[in-house]
């Protein structure tokens, strides 16, 4: 069995990760919160789940390179300088970092690739995606991370092309733009949709999260994936084996 860690397990996401734990028949090795010591349960796991917050990424990912134990990182509303962190951890140890753990979500991500790789510039993509009303950031990590396919599939950068919080007099579409937008309310706790529009036909492909549980089996599988890995970062996709 799987000896897994828990960081940020104190939270709604934490809980369901103990609960899918159970239900793979896996082992929690332990589970820590704010304060909590990160390196002592690194030692104690053969894999490290952090839902905690960006904040705590850096001392996380030390004590995964000094206990030399593979890290899955969940945590959403990452920055430029939290990728440098995780690059350079994925120099000695594998990491996945991803913006959404769901199996369907990212299936879903390489449909809009492949569909983004075969559709010209003269289709528009929009994203559009809905949380509940406790959510901080915005857009979603899975908005971006579908973006980021469909950036991907056209060959650009996502950064180059996103299109975000229209408001007012803000011109026509830009051509090859990649737009976001972002509800929030309610319990939600995940809706995402990918609209490829056209003259004349829309296609769209949209992803419903009914409980915060198929992120955390979606997790739970991708963690005893990593285990055995070899250094580097590593893919939802590559878990799917795609």
């Amino acid at each position: 069995m799987t000896r897994i860690g828990i960081i940020g397990s104190e939270g709604r996401m934490g809980n369901a990760l103990a609960d899918a734990i159970a239900a793979a028949g896996q082992t929690l090795a332990g589970g820590i919160d704010k304060g909590g010591n990160v390196l002592a349960l690194a030692h104690l796991s053969d894999v490290l789940v952090d839902f905690s917050s960006p904040h705590a990424l850096e001392a996380n990912l030390d004590a995964a390179m000094a206990a030399g134990v593979p890290i899955l990182i969940g945590t959403t509303g990452l920055e430029e300088r939290h990728h440098f962190l995780i690059d350079h951890a994925a120099e000695s140890l594998a990491v996945l970092q991803t913006g959404n753990t769901s199996l369907g979500v990212n299936m879903l991500a390489w449909l809009v690739r492949e569909a983004a790789s075969r559709l010209g510039e003269d289709w528009d993509i929009e994203i559009v995606e809905t949380h509940h009303r406790m959510k901080v950031d915005a857009p979603s990590g899975t908005a971006l991370l579908l973006g980021e396919a469909a950036a991907k599939g056209r060959g650009v950068a996502l950064g180059d092309h996103s299109e975000r919080g229209r408001d007012g007099i803000t011109g026509k579409r830009a051509e090859g733009a990649i737009g976001f937008a972002s509800l929030r309310g309610g319990t939600v706790a995940g809706d995402h949709s990918v609209h490829f529009l056209t003259d004349n036909e829309r296609l769209s492909f949209s992803h419903l999260a009914e409980n915060r549980g198929i992120f955390a089996k979606g997790a739970i599988r991708a963690a005893q994936w990593l285990v055995g890995q070899p250094k580097g970062r590593h893919t939802m996709a590559q878990v799917l084996g795609l």
